[in-house]
């Protein structure tokens, strides 16, 4: 993993990233009838809703109190109640993120019941089976909360990145190919793999190679730019980008 996304030098381009960003949705999102950055944030809060889950749980949160409390501080923030002061300057997206859940959960401790944490609303729905299935199988470890939390937050970037790459494959009527290709793009198929798949494929195994290792450089910027979305500042991507490349192969 590390070797597939050592973190390349800056590049000017970076600048680029910044017209979008998960820090700009929440700043936008704390004004005043800003109903398109609202459905944007109320998008960011579904995408990084496991992340919180498994902190919690990891917290030593029970299941349901995990619910409970995952749902009433995601309605909490697509209410816009916990953005006011908001300074990205000062931290990444997701230490905000925790440092507002902590608050929030400190702030719940003297409120028992479901009720008052999730206001009787389901503002922001998410499967809880599916919740505490993926958390069962999170590998037994010791990792503290805070360090689950990273590695949950680096592999959802992933996700996305996935996500946004399967989408421009699918534009151009290639999907097929990349589900073929998909193997091939963090780990290093030996050249048995290659023409199995190429044959597979159509292709001639030089042309795999090289669908392969086109696949791998964009996978590397969209996780990039996924990464510039998270922080404040074009000098903060690669620090973070270095930071969670450890993470994921810690």
């Amino acid at each position: 993993m590390s070797d597939e996304l050592e973190a390349p030098n800056a590049r000017p381009s970076d600048c680029g990233m910044f017209a979008t960003t998960h820090w700009s949705v929440v700043l936008a999102a704390g004004e005043p009838n800003s109903t398109q950055a609202a459905q944007a944030l109320e998008k960011l809060c579904r995408t990084y809703w496991y992340p919180i889950y498994a902190y919690l749980r990891r917290r030593g949160c029970g299941e349901q109190d995990a619910q409970d409390l995952t749902q009433g501080f995601f309605a909490q923030l697509l209410e816009r109640r916990s953005i006011q002061g908001v300074e990205p300057e000062k931290g990444k997206f997701r230490s905000f993120l925790v440092a507002s859940l902590n608050y929030y959960v400190a702030d719940e401790r003297d409120r028992a019941n479901a009720q008052k944490r999730g206001g009787g609303r389901q503002i922001l729905s998410f499967d809880a089976h599916e919740a505490e299935e993926r958390y069962q199988l999170e590998p037994v470890d010791e990792r503290s909360p805070d360090k689950l939390f990273e590695r949950r937050w680096a592999i959802t970037l992933l996700d996305q990145v996935l996500v946004r790459l399967a989408q421009e494959f699918a534009a151009k009527g290639k999907l097929d190919l990349f589900h073929r290709l998909q193997p091939h793009l963090v780990e290093r198929a030996g050249d048995k793999a290659y023409a199995e798949t190429a044959r597979e494929a159509g292709m001639t195994e030089e042309g795999l190679k090289k669908a392969a290792q086109r696949m791998r450089r964009r996978y590397h910027q969209l996780f990039r730019e996924e990464i510039a979305q998270t922080v404040a500042s074009p000098a903060e991507v690669d620090d973070e980008l270095r930071h969670l490349c450890k993470v994921l192969g810690s």
